[in-house]
C-alpha cells in the first residue's frame, strides 16, 4: 500500500461523490407524482419504472459494492471456490422468470408494497407475514452493513479511512459524511435517487472492468502468466485451487443453487422489481440482466490478476482496491474507487427502503396502528429507513468486519427459508399457513444452529460461524447449510399440510383468485385494488 493520501484518486472520487449527491436531490422532482405521501411513491418510485430504467436499478441493486470487492477477494484468497457467484447468476434469471410476473402482477392487482403483504393476502394470516417480514429485515441488515465495508476498503487504499489516523472519529468521519449525505437524499427522494444514481454507478462499473480486463493482462503479460501466478500459489500455500477439486463440488454445486433461489428473496431485489410499470418490464429485463453476469465473470478474474501483480495484503477484502491503485494511473484509480463507492451507495438506499416498508407495512400497520393513513405510513417508512441506516453504520464502527461477513451468509440462509411461502404461494394455495409457518421456522433454527457450529478454516481462534458450508445429513458430503435447511423446511411444510387438512384446520382467506396472477397494466379491472380489510390504507 502506498504512503500518504492518494490526492488524484481522491480528488476524482470525490468530484464523482458529489455528482451523484447532487442527482440524488435532484431525484426528488424527477418523474415527480402529483400525491408524494404513499409508499407507492416514496418506496416504489410511483411503480413508473420502464424496461431500461429497472434494469440498472435492478443492476445496481443487485451487483454490490460488496460484489465488485469480495468476488474477485474471495478468488485472490481462494481459487475456483469464488467463481461458484458467475453460475448462480445465471441459474437464477430462467427461475425469476417463472415466478417474478406473477408476483408483479398480483402486487399491482392489491396494491401490495411488500412480500409479506402477498403472504398475509394469499394465506390469510399476520403470522406467517410477520415472519416472512422479520426474516427480511433481519437478512438485509449485514447487507447493508456490508455495503459500508466496501467504501471502507476503497477509504482505506486512498489513504484517509480505515487505518489510516489514531483518533476513531478521524478515521471514519469520510464514511459518516458518505451515509449521512446518503440518508439525506434517500429521505427526500426516496427510490427515485438510487434509480437515478444507478445509471451513473452502472456506467461506470461497465467502463472500468472493460479497461481492467484488457490493460492489467497486458502490463502482466497476459493470462497465461496470470493463471501459471495463481496456480503456483495455491500449489505452494495448499489452500485454495486454480480448478475445484472431486471433494469440492458438492458444496460448489448446493452454493451455487442455494444462493440462485435465495436472491430474490431479500426486499431489496423485490422493492425494485415492484417498481417497474408493467408485467412485461420484468419479463424482458429476465433476458437482459445476465449481461451482469458476464461483467461478473471478468470480474472475478481480477483475482488472480492481483495474485500475479503482487498484490499483499492481510484482508483480502484490499486485494481490488489495492490492484487498481498499482496498476491504474491515479486519475483512473480515482474513477474505480468511485465506482465501488457509488456502487455501494446504491444498493443500501434500496435496502433500506425495503427494510423500512416491510416494517411499516407489516409490523407498524398490521399491529400497531391498522388505520394509519398513507400520509402516516410514509412518514414512518421515511424514518425508519434512517434508523435501519444508523444501525448498519454503528455494526460496522462497533463490530469486527468478520463478524459482518458471517451475519451477511446467515443472512443467506435466512431469506431462503421463504421460498416456500412466496414462491409456493404465487402458484398454489395447497400449503397450510401453519404449516409453513412450522417449516421456516425449522429451516430458520437448523439453518442458524448449523452456522453457529462452524469453525473458520483460516482463522483458529473462530470457532462460531466461520463459514456457511457443512456435512449434508445423511449424504456426508460438504454442502451450503442454506440449501440443507432449505430442504428440511419444505419436507416439514409438506408433512404438516397433509397433516393439518386431514384434521380440516381453519386454513384462512385467500384475497386472490386466479386473474389477478396474469394481470397486466391497463388490462380491465387492473387498477389497484384496496382489499375490504384494508380500506383507506395506501396500497
Amino acid at each position: 500500500m502506498k504512503d500518504g493520501v492518494n490526492g488524484v484518486a481522491l480528488g476524482v472520487f470525490i468530484f464523482f461523490f458529489l455528482a451523484v449527491t447532487v442527482m440524488g436531490f435532484v431525484a426528488a422532482r424527477w418523474r415527480k407524482a402529483e400525491n408524494e405521501h404513499s409508499l407507492d411513491e416514496w418506496g416504489l418510485g410511483g411503480r413508473s419504472f420502464g424496461t431500461w430504467i429497472t434494469w440498472f436499478l435492478l443492476g445496481g441493486d443487485l451487483y454490490t459494492a460488496y460484489t465488485f470487492v469480495a468476488v474477485p477477494a474471495v478468488i485472490y484468497a481462494a481459487g475456483a471456490a469464488g467463481f461458484f457467484a458467475v453460475p448462480y447468476t445465471i441459474l437464477v434469471y430462467p427461475l425469476i422468470f417463472t415466478f417474478l410476473p406473477r408476483l408483479w402482477s398480483v402486487s399491482h392487482r392489491h396494491g401490495y408494497v411488500t412480500t409479506s403483504d402477498f403472504v398475509r393476502g394469499r394465506f390469510g394470516s399476520k403470522g406467517l407475514s410477520l415472519a416472512v417480514a422479520l426474516t427480511g429485515i433481519l437478512a438485509t441488515m449485514p447487507y447493508i452493513a456490508l455495503q459500508l465495508v466496501g467504501i471502507q476498503a476503497v477509504l482505506d487504499v486512498m489513504g484517509i479511512g480505515g487505518s489510516a489516523g489514531s483518533n476513531w472519529f478521524v478515521k471514519d468521519l469520510p464514511l459518516l459524511i458518505a451515509f449521512g449525505v446518503l440518508a439525506a437524499y434517500t429521505y427526500s427522494s426516496g427510490l427515485r435517487a438510487p434509480a437515478l444514481i444507478a445509471f451513473v454507478k452502472d456506467t461506470l462499473i461497465y467502463i472500468v472492468i472493460a479497461v481492467a480486463i484488457i490493460y492489467i493482462p497486458i502490463k502482466l503479460g497476459g493470462f497465461d502468466d496470470i493463471f501459471a501466478s495463481a496456480n503456483e500459489k495455491f500449489t505452494k500455500a495448499g489452500a485454495g485451487a486454480l480448478v475445484s477439486p472431486p471433494a469440492a463440488q458438492w458444496t460448489y454445486a448446493t452454493l451455487a443453487l442455494g444462493s440462485a433461489l435465495a436472491l430474490f428473496m431479500y426486499p431489496h431485489s423485490i422493492t425494485a422489481t415492484l417498481s417497474s410499470k408493467s408485467r412485461e418490464v420484468i419479463r424482458r429485463n429476465t433476458t437482459i440482466l445476465p449481461l451482469y453476469s458476464l461483467m461478473l465473470g471478468l470480474l472475478a478474474l481480477l483475482g488472480f490478476m492481483a495474485i500475479k501483480s503482487g498484490v499483499s495484503v492481510t484482508n483480502p477484502q484490499l486485494a481490488i482496491p489495492q490492484l487498481f491503485e498499482n496498476m491504474f494511473p491515479s486519475w483512473f484509480a480515482g474513477v474505480a474507487f468511485a465506482a465501488i463507492g457509488i456502487g455501494a451507495l446504491v444498493p443500501a438506499a434500496i435496502m433500506s427502503i425495503a427494510a423500512a416498508n416491510l416494517f411499516t407495512r407489516n409490523i407498524y400497520k398490521d399491529f400497531i396502528k391498522p388505520d394509519a393513513t398513507p400520509e402516516q405510513e410514509t412518514k414512518v417508512s421515511k424514518l425508519v429507513s434512517l434508523l435501519v441506516k444508523v444501525g448498519a453504520l454503528v455494526f460496522v464502527l462497533t463490530m469486527d468486519k468478520t463478524v459482518a461477513i458471517n451475519f451477511q451468509l446467515l443472512g443467506g440462509i435466512w431469506i431462503l427459508q421463504t421460498f416456500p411461502a412466496l414462491v409456493g404461494g404465487l402458484f398454489t394455495r395447497w400449503f397450510h399457513r401453519w404449516a409453513l409457518l412450522a417449516g421456516w421456522a425449522v429451516g430458520m433454527v437448523y439453518g442458524t444452529v448449523a452456522a453457529y457450529n462452524v469453525a473458520s478454516p483460516t482463522n483458529p481462534g473462530q470457532k462460531h460461524f466461520g463459514g456457511s458450508n457443512a456435512e449434508i445429513p445423511g449424504l456426508g458430503e460438504m454442502g451450503y447449510i442454506g440449501l440443507t435447511a432449505f430442504t428440511l423446511n419444505v419436507a416439514v411444510t409438506v408433512v404438516l399440510t397433509f397433516a393439518l387438512k386431514a384434521l380440516k384446520a381453519p386454513e384462512g382467506v385467500d384475497e386472490t383468485k386466479p386473474s389477478d396472477y396474469t394481470a397486466d397494466a391497463g388490462d380491465p379491472g387492473v387498477e389497484v385494488e384496496l382489499p375490504p380489510a384494508t380500506a383507506g390504507a395506501s396500497h
